[in-house]
């Protein structure tokens, strides 16, 4: 029970920022509000951004740890497209006006996005394991 905690907790704190960073983004842009889905999307790419340091080395660069979860996010969202816009046609997200873009689910300037973001999750999943679960603190390599 206690070993589920700390996903659960993780998986919901990235949900909620990912859910703040839709609302946020589409009411910029004039659209509809997020879906209920980008939720989970959103936990699990914060669990997989935080696996990072959890099973590669602490000295990768952190430049490469913001690219390894960049492509990360981006597999995902390009799953979670397929399968929510694709076949389920339910339109929460259409990339296909954005350059470089694949079946219109993920985009080369969203990849640059994620990489931003990737390192502010990181940074945030390596902190929140040190402060509320007594896991190692964080130490970067550039």
């Amino acid at each position: 029970m206690k070993k589920a905690i700390k996903p659960a907790a993780l998986f919901c704190v990235g949900g909620s920022i990912y859910i703040l960073i839709e609302v946020l983004w589409r009411a910029m842009r004039g659209s509809d509000p997020t879906h209920w889905t980008m939720f989970i999307l959103g936990g699990l790419c914060f669990l997989l951004i935080g696996a990072i340091n959890e099973y590669l080395p602490w000295e990768m660069p952190f430049w490469l740890q913001s690219i390894i979860g960049a492509i990360g996010v981006l597999v995902l969202e390009f799953v979670f497209g397929c399968v929510l816009n694709l076949w389920l046609k339910l339109n929460v997200w259409d990339y296909s006006n954005e350059p470089l873009n694949i079946l219109g689910q993920v985009c080369l300037p969203f990849a640059f996005a994620w990489t931003a973001l990737s390192a502010v999750g990181i940074v945030l999943d390596d902190y929140l394991r040190y402060w509320l679960f007594g896991e190692e603190k964080p130490k970067y390599r550039m």
